[in-house]
């Protein structure tokens, strides 16, 4: 029978990704997608950028991270998994939103690709200009 244990949900979003973020008290396993976390994310800086909560509140290595991320690129994805945890750790205490503010790990980064306009051949790239 399966122990009765408490989790918490965080739901992460930047550009086109969205990370759905289940915080359990562990041992510090970090899944993604069925994936090991150094699997998944390759590159260091992106890696760190996803620990930033984790360390801000000194809580690495305390919750089992399971993840499901999908939409966008590794470098969205990792965004979106830092904002889910970040949202999953004000779940479990509050209180730690005085250290994660000012860090600006809360706030949604609302930064997109703009859309492609008619009469130009991208957001802003206008056709080439010929004088004659």
């Amino acid at each position: 029978m399966a122990t009765n244990t408490t989790q918490y949900l965080g739901t992460g979003r930047r550009k086109s990704s969205v990370a759905r973020v289940i915080l359990t008290s562990g041992t510090g396993t970090f899944v993604i997608n069925g994936r090991t976390f150094e699997d998944y994310i390759p590159s260091p800086a992106s890696r760190l950028d996803v620990l930033q909560p984790l360390t801000l509140t000194e809580n690495a290595g305390k919750y089992d991270i399971s993840v499901n991320v999908f939409g966008g690129g590794l470098s969205g994805q990792a965004g979106a998994i830092r904002h889910g945890i970040t949202r999953a750790l004000l779940e479990i205490n509050p209180d730690l939103r005085a250290t994660l503010k000012p860090a600006g790990l809360i706030t949604r980064d609302p930064r997109s690709k703009e859309r492609k306009k008619y009469g130009l051949k991208g957001a802003r790239r206008a056709p080439q200009f010929s004088k004659r």
